[in-house]
């Protein structure tokens, strides 16, 4: 790997400290205990100076008297972290005074600890190393966490690419399989057209994978766009319900659709929550026994308005709660008809609500079954 990722090893000699001190004798003393550990030291006698040795000097660390003629130490550590923001080196304030209210206005000022004169060594050194060992590992951190963020997006990128390209192919396969099941070819006997239901069946499984695993891409790359339009929450889970009933049947499941709303109207891209209803109405079927009902609920209130799925599955453990609206979220509950399961499906819905600002949660019904409900804000 050309960046291999970094160790936790702590190697402190040639950190550079800058040393600001009015007192030439402290600066000395100060100076011998830091040289003896292996620091590179530059000094300044003021504030004043220490604003022009730091921004060429660009040290790790700075120790700051106090009490110095000109601007004082508070002050300098003020116009440091000013000037440089989180990236100014941590601040130790060098004083001989010990009263609380002088170690408030050290750390009020933007100081990270305090050193009192006679300098004790051992004290310094500690200290010192304490700061800069803390500093260094926020630095391989923060390079970590690049380095790790960079994977994630070309990770992303990998099954985006993966998935567009696969999803042809698959699309071809699964129309080839359907027209040989209506004899576009030739009667087929019944071993037969079992395989070619077979074949179906396994790539319409593999096409839903890829097109979540492509939904999952774009979502975490940051391209999800939404083209909002004020929309009827009414029409669009009409729409899905009536399409859902021509798959439910197959297990003599009925889904029904209840308003309990006047006709709420909120600013979503249709495509996008369609997709949700779509899911929650395609899971309530997937886990409720064949021959259940499936509702489907219109709500609103003055600030929001949605949907809610009701279905008569097992319902979600609690030992399982943590793992929905996960990538890869899957819980023990077998679906009913045999149907297969990503794991995908509630992440990429949560996702998608949240991009309109919306939520998504659930709650089981006492006796059998669980509800899911999505909020949207209301159109005004």
């Amino acid at each position: 790997m050309d960046n291999p990722l970094p160790t936790t090893s702590i190697d402190l000699k040639g950190k550079r400290i800058l040393v600001v001190d009015d007192d030439r004798m402290n600066v000395k003393i100060i100076g011998g205990i830091l040289r003896h550990e292996g620091y590179d030291l530059a000094e300044a006698g003021s504030g004043e100076q220490a604003l022009e040795v730091y921004s060429s000097f660009h040290p790790n660390l700075v120790l700051l008297d106090v009490m110095m003629p000109g601007i004082d130490g508070f002050t300098t550590c003020r116009t440091l972290k000013k000037t440089y923001g989180d990236a100014c080196a941590p601040v130790i304030f060098v004083t001989a005074k010990s009263e609380a209210e002088d170690v408030v206005m050290g750390f009020d000022a933007g100081g990270v600890d305090y050193l009192t004169k006679p300098f004790r060594p051992k004290e310094v050194v500690a200290r010192i190393r304490t700061h800069l060992s803390n500093q260094q590992l926020v630095e391989q951190q923060k390079l970590l966490v690049d380095q790790l963020s960079k994977a994630n997006a070309a990770k992303d990128r990998f099954l985006g690419m993966c998935a567009h390209d696969l999803r042809n192919p698959l699309s071809s396969i699964r129309g080839l399989a359907e027209l040989m099941d209506e004899n576009a070819i030739g009667i087929l006997s019944p071993e037969q057209r079992e395989i070619i239901q077979t074949i179906h069946g396994a790539s319409q499984s593999m096409l839903q994978l890829v097109n979540e695993l492509l939904d999952v891409a774009t979502i975490e790359a940051g391209h999800l766009k939404l083209a909002k339009v004020p929309t009827s929450v009414a029409e669009i889970v009409e729409r899905s319900v009536h399409l859902n009933n021509i798959e439910a049947v197959k297990k003599n499941t009925r889904i029904e659709m209840v308003r309990t709303a006047n006709d709420p109207v909120v600013e979503v891209d249709r495509n996008k929550i369609r997709q949700v209803v779509d899911n929650l109405i395609n899971n309530a079927v997937k886990y409720s026994p064949r021959g259940s009902v499936i509702t489907v609920l219109v709500h609103s209130s003055d600030s929001v308005a949605g949907f809610a799925v009701r279905d008569n599955g097992p319902g979600i453990p609690e030992s399982e709660r943590h793992k929905l609206f996960k990538d890869y979220g899957r819980l023990s509950a077998e679906p009913t008809g045999g149907e297969k399961s990503t794991g995908l499906g509630l992440a990429i819905c949560r996702k998608i609500v949240e991009a309109h600002n919306g939520t998504i949660g659930f709650e089981n019904i006492p006796g059998r079954g669980c509800e899911f409900v999505v909020s949207l804000p209301l159109y005004k």
